[in-house]
Formats: structure tokens, C-alpha cells, sequence
């Protein structure tokens, strides 16, 4: 069977309990991959009733990320709902229920306690603020641990479509303060918020402070799209998906609205 994302994300925290960057690559993993979870029937709108177990006395509901993993597990075709692991962690934190991730059919079952669910909610809450200082001057990105880069390189990978390129570069504010930015060009306006989202998780993941990273959008025709071009470490985003393909929307798939408990 082919190893995904989460098993090998699952494998490095297991072969490295003390490492703290392994276990944040695991989180963030779940983060971000589409989970399939057990109802008891099928989704009513926006309300679905998961399957909740009673599990080494703690209440679980089931997922796994593969649909033929939950198939295999239930031996019979069941009621699910596809949503990304950050929904599924918003949905149930407060309701004093855990997770029990890929049970019985795969090497990264793993059971979450509420409490860890709650602190993965609290951690993707902690979204990007806004400043009012202005760059002033630009160079290379320098100090940066390679773990953000291949952190911001996933994640923006992930987001085909709705941008063209990033540009990550060291800043000098005219306010004296300095950082890194990454400045983000042709994205989709109504992507900026989810964009911005998801260089908070590379940059909380990769087990920074916050405020190591600052995003802004830029234009093609800004002065600060030249000079990010010319001394930045550039990011290409993939493609548009074929506008052809059909888009099922699904419980949870917009990570601000998750679905309710009925």
C-alpha cells in the first residue's frame, strides 16, 4: 500500500518522541491533508452526525485519509464526509471528543485526545496581523531554517491557482524594525485571507515566533514586485486545476465555515 503524507509524518514523530520539529511535521500534516469521517448517515447540508466511539474510556469519532482506508476498516460502504483535518479540528474542539486517526488499517493509527485537538484548533486560530510599516529596503533572505522553506514550498505548492509567484526576502521597514517578507503576486483577491492562512501554518509548523514572516500582495506594476524579482528567493505556484473538472463541495471544504454537529 502506497505510504501517504500523514504515515510518513507519523513514522518520523514515532522514531523521535523527543523531537519537537517531527511532531509539528505531524500536526501539520493532519492540518492539511482531507480526512474522511465515519457518519452514521449521510450529510445534511452543512450538519453531519459522525460514528462516535467509546475508545479506552474517552468518546471518538473515526477518520482515516483514504477513502479506501475507511472502506477497509468498516468492511461495508458507509456514510462519510471529506474535510481537511484544520475543520475537523475546529468542529470538534469543546465537544470533549478525540480523534482516532486511520484505526486498525494503516501504520499511523493514532488516537487524539480532546485536549490535543483543542490545542491544533488553538494553534490554527493564531492567524496573521496586519502592520502599517512600509518596506524600505530589500536583500537576499538570510537565517532562515531550511525547514521553513521546505514548509513555505509545500504550501504554496498546494495552492495552485490562486497566485502566480512568492517572493521571500529580507526587509528593512522605514520604522528601522527588520524581518523577512513574502511578497505575493497575480493572487486571486478572494484567495489573499486563505493565502496569508496558510504561510501562518508553514511559518507555526516550522516551530518559529510569530512574526518572523510578514505577507503582502503585490502588483506587477509595483515598484516592490521589481526589486522583490531581483534579489528574492522565488516560489512558483503550479497551475490552475483544469476549469473542466467538475468541484464537489463538501462538508468542511471551506476551512472558515466548518460543518456542525448535529
Amino acid at each position: 500500500m502506497t505510504e501517504t503524507q500523514i504515515d510518513a509524518a507519523f513514522a518520523a514523530m514515532d522514531a523521535a518522541p523527543q523531537d519537537d520539529a517531527a511532531r509539528l511535521r505531524f500536526y501539520d500534516a493532519l492540518a492539511s491533508t482531507e480526512l474522511y469521517l465515519m457518519l452514521t448517515e449521510e450529510p445534511t447540508g452543512e450538519q453531519i452526525s459522525p460514528e462516535v466511539f467509546e475508545l479506552q474510556d474517552a468518546s471518538f469519532v473515526l477518520a482515516f485519509d483514504r477513502e479506501d482506508r475507511i472502506s477497509q476498516f468498516a468492511g461495508r460502504p458507509v456514510p462519510y464526509a471529506a474535510l481537511p483535518g484544520r475543520a475537523l479540528a475546529q468542529m470538534l474542539t469543546g465537544q470533549n471528543i478525540g480523534l482516532a486517526l486511520n484505526p486498525e488499517v494503516a501504520p499511523s493509527e493514532f488516537l487524539m485526545p480532546p485536549d490535543a485537538l483543542t490545542w491544533l484548533s488553538g494553534t490554527l486560530d493564531h492567524g496573521p496581523e496586519e502592520r502599517e510599516a512600509r518596506p524600505e529596503r530589500l536583500s537576499a533572505p538570510r537565517g532562515l531554517p531550511d525547514s521553513l522553506i521546505t514548509a513555505l514550498d509545500g504550501k504554496l505548492a498546494s495552492a495552485a491557482g490562486l497566485a502566480r509567484a512568492a517572493y521571500l526576502a529580507a526587509v528593512t521597514y522605514d520604522d528601522g524594525s527588520q524581518g523577512h517578507l513574502l511578497g505575493i503576486t497575480g493572487a486571486i483577491p478572494d484567495a489573499q485571507r486563505a493565502l496569508a492562512g496558510a504561510v501562518n501554518e508553514a511559518l507555526v509548523f516550522s516551530g518559529l515566533e510569530a512574526g518572523v514572516l510578514d505577507v503582502t500582495f503585490v502588483e506587477d506594476t509595483d515598484i516592490l514586485a521589481a526589486e522583490l524579482a531581483r534579489v528574492a528567493l522565488r516560489f512558483d505556484l503550479p497551475e490552475p486545476p483544469d476549469p473542466k473538472e467538475v468541484v464537489h463541495v463538501t462538508p468542511g471544504s471551506d476551512p472558515d465555515s466548518p460543518p456542525i454537529l448535529k
